[in-house]
């Protein structure tokens, strides 16, 4: 799609409130669509008058006013996309208007991102290709807001080409992504924008004690990688640390999955493509922020040096640790990724982002982050951010019990604490005793970056979540 500022004076798009009057239509046309009750503006309905010797037109419903938001907007121009698409219209005008309570840029590039969503699709491993489809979209603006429209446009396209690129990634099978090229992947596309990327080898992860991680990693025939990248703009101000759990895949080791488990197991690595993805649209935006991600990316697999439930294995803070499940393996991982991230970076925060429990889609279902954190004020500025940008996320509370449960008695720690026990937020707590008192968010997104099926503007496979609450975290981190 290219968005454009100004007037094709083609197919004209008009969006309305539930029960609204249709403005921009002529009378004759308003007639017969409320006398058949063709469109009632309902959010996502969709009214087209096209073709010859009609007004070609098509409404778009927002649903009930008291009721928009930028994610219903989203929403209801994602249908709208899929419409001129499917009637291949090759451009269109869309007046932006200003909504109460809503920022009339952010208005505009909810529309954008709707439109844009609607293009997605994954045909790296397809023999025929899904058909390519573009439209000149002209957006119709103020005149003292085109400055802040032509922004917008930069901004979304490059924001929704981050998300694009996380799904690509959760997406791409475990034979085509693993270890190897997941880093050289990062590397490859983050310094095209500006962000310095170092893999560590194998040696040089022994060198760091990071035991914990190479325990999960001793079962896969493919060495570890652990990935820095890092943006830098600023001279002299702490680092906000984003940290990605890598593994991309996960059998399960020892405490081997079933088949039907192990299937989708290459999206392991969501949280790593998602702070990758981040990072693009960081460095491509330029945005004047100190920002280092880092990814203890390997495999959990199976063979004789695998390591095996009831293990004690240390870790690089140095705190000993019983492996009650070797299922649990992507908090031994980010353990020493995060404890890394506080001991030697000096970081303003830590937020990591982990396909890590089961236990928190049983609790928050299949939509939403579930967040555990040591500090309301940067939770707050998280939360706030994935609100902005209609990603849902939810704290979980923490009581002492919680933080009992994860004390060994042979061992500092165990790293799996087992049914019903509040396993995603003893996992969060798990993951805690590794970031050294720095303020720290644990974002689980084990149920929302990925789905069977398609949901909001997410379409079936990777959703992209969290990268736009992630960005939009840096972005505004000091405003």
């Amino acid at each position: 799609m290219e968005f454009k500022i100004g007037k094709s004076n083609s197919t004209k798009v008009i969006y309305a409130f539930e029960n609204c009057d249709l403005c921009g239509l002529s009378e004759t046309l308003k007639a017969y669509v409320n006398e058949n009750k063709l469109f009632k503006g309902k959010r996502g309905e969709i009214f087209t008058n096209l073709g010859p010797n009609s007004e070609n037109l098509i409404l778009v419903g927002l649903g009930k006013k008291d009721e928009i938001s930028l994610e219903n907007i989203r929403r209801s121009f994602l249908k709208l996309g899929k419409t001129l698409k499917a009637n291949n219209v090759s451009s269109c005008d869309i007046k932006i208007n200003k909504f109460e309570g809503i920022c009339y840029k952010l208005t505009a590039q909810a529309i954008m991102e709707g439109i844009i969503n609607s293009t997605y699709s994954f045909d790296k491993f397809l023999k025929e290709k899904n058909d390519k489809y573009s439209c000149e979209i002209f957006l119709e603006v103020e005149e003292d807001k085109k400055e802040k429209i032509s922004d917008g446009i930069k901004e979304i396209k490059v924001l929704t080409e981050a998300v694009f690129m996380c799904r690509d990634l959760v997406n791409r099978p475990a034979n085509d992504i693993y270890p190897e090229t997941l880093a050289n992947f990062a590397k490859d596309e983050l310094e095209k924008v500006g962000v310095n990327v170092e893999i560590l080898e194998k040696k040089q992860i022994e060198a760091l004690k990071m035991e914990a991680f190479l325990a999960v990693s001793r079962g896969s025939d493919l060495p570890p990688k652990f990935i820095i990248m890092k943006y830098l703009p600023n001279k002299d101000e702490k680092p906000i640390v984003l940290v990605g759990k890598g593994l991309t895949y996960d059998a399960g080791g020892l405490a081997i999955k079933p088949a039907t488990g192990m299937v989708d197991m290459k999206t392991d690595m969501g949280g790593s493509a998602a702070v990758i993805s981040t990072m693009y649209a960081i460095g491509k935006m330029n945005i004047q922020r100190n920002v280092i991600a880092l990814v203890a990316s390997c495999e959990n697999m199976i063979n004789g040096s695998a390591y095996r439930n009831g293990d004690i294995i240390s870790s690089m803070k140095g705190s000993t640790i019983e492996v009650i499940n070797t299922d649990a393996e992507g908090r031994l991982t980010l353990a020493d990724a995060l404890y890394y991230g506080a001991s030697k970076l000096n970081p303003e925060c830590i937020i990591d982002v982990a396909t890590l429990t089961g236990a928190c889609i049983y609790a928050l279902g299949g939509k939403v982050v579930g967040a555990v954190s040591n500090n309301d004020e940067i939770f707050e500025k998280v939360k706030n951010s994935a609100d902005i940008m209609g990603e849902y996320l939810w704290r979980f509370p923490v009581f002492e019990e919680h933080r009992e449960s994860v004390k060994g008695k042979i061992a500092d720690l165990l790293n799996s604490t087992g049914p019903g026990s509040g396993g995603a937020i003893t996992a969060g707590i798990f993951l805690e005793h590794f970031v050294e008192n720095t303020p720290w968010v644990h974002l689980d997104i084990a149920g929302p970056s990925h789905s069977a099926t398609a949901w909001g503007i997410n379409p079936q496979g990777a959703s992209g979540i969290p990268v736009k609450t992630l960005y939009n975290f840096v972005k505004k981190f000091n405003k």
